[in-house]
């Protein structure tokens, strides 16, 4: 199969959009139609509902899409395989948002060092992302807080990564930082259980923001407080920027890393993960550039 009518038909799911699809794939829209008829054609059931403005799946659509995720992954790892040549190697490695703000891209850096004609293809992922295009072959290795218990995948814990309560004020309680300005940093469900049986009577924070470096930059501009990875702020404890709050208990969560159990490469896998291996905590990230 032709991989650009793949590469046509995700385009056209992403964007509901032909015109759009054709923008991005720089053809022509009568092209970007053609491609999808002759794809329905060649599968013989209709893939996309055009109704006016509005284009949508049909259920034989979403099915497919999986497999045109998993075709296309395949055929950028063989390609990439193959313009390697007989010496070089590659490993797709994908994150969760959480595990890249607790300090992932430090271990890509050592990994690096350690294996330079290692060709790395890096992501990040929602955990069920993850978990999906690491069942499909899409990834040979993930790091996840909150792993799946599945049989056909191999659970290794990496890290274990310290919590703080830290503030950008000074000397202040528990109570108080709390208060107004603070912000719940989602950590996933198991650190939400250990913050709720911590604080079990604290008011509803107004904040709430996903991501941990965003939280950081936020705190830094506007002031307030919240959970953040003890190794990724010390930068900020050390200059002053941030304070812990004092009373506040530590949070510990730990750092797995995730790879299909039957794998080509695992000998390999098993060596950059022994470069993850960091007891205490994540890897530190380098110093935070200061605002002007």
């Amino acid at each position: 199969m032709d991989i650009e009518l793949l590469r046509t038909f995700l385009e056209v799911e992403r964007l509901r959009h032909f015109r759009k699809a054709s923008e991005e794939l720089f053809v022509t829209q009568a092209a970007v139609s053609s491609r999808i008829k002759l794809l329905e054609d060649t599968l013989g059931v209709p893939l996309f509902i055009r109704q006016k403005r509005q284009i949508d799946l049909t259920p034989e659509g979403s099915r497919f899409k999986r497999y045109a995720e998993r075709l296309i992954a395949e055929w950028r790892k063989a390609r990439h395989d193959v313009s390697l040549g007989q010496t070089g190697s590659q490993l797709a490695v994908g994150g969760t948002i959480r595990v890249w703000d607790a300090g992932m891209q430090e271990w890509v850096h050592d990994v690096h060092r350690e294996y330079p004609e290692l060709a790395l293809i890096l992501e990040y992922h929602t955990p069920e992302t993850l978990v999906r295009r690491l069942l499909d072959g899409q990834l040979d290795l993930g790091f996840i807080m909150e792993p799946p218990q599945i049989d056909i995948l191999d659970i290794v814990e990496v890290a274990e990564l310290e919590l703080v309560m830290a503030t950008s004020r000074e000397n202040v309680s528990v109570d108080e930082a709390m208060g107004q300005g603070y912000i719940v940093v989602d950590w996933g469900l198991s650190v939400a259980l250990q913050h709720r049986r911590l604080y079990p009577d604290a008011d509803e924070a107004v904040l709430r923001i996903a991501n941990a470096s965003v939280a950081l930059d936020f705190i830094l501009e506007f002031g307030g407080a919240a959970y953040l990875s003890g190794r990724e702020i010390a930068d900020e404890l050390k200059s002053g920027e941030l304070f812990l709050v004092k009373g506040a208990e530590p949070i510990k969560k730990s750092v797995f890393a995730i790879h299909p159990v039957r794998t080509d490469r695992l000998e390999l896998i098993n060596s950059v993960i022994s470069e993850f291996k960091y007891r205490v905590s994540l890897p530190k990230r380098p110093p935070r550039k200061k605002k002007q």
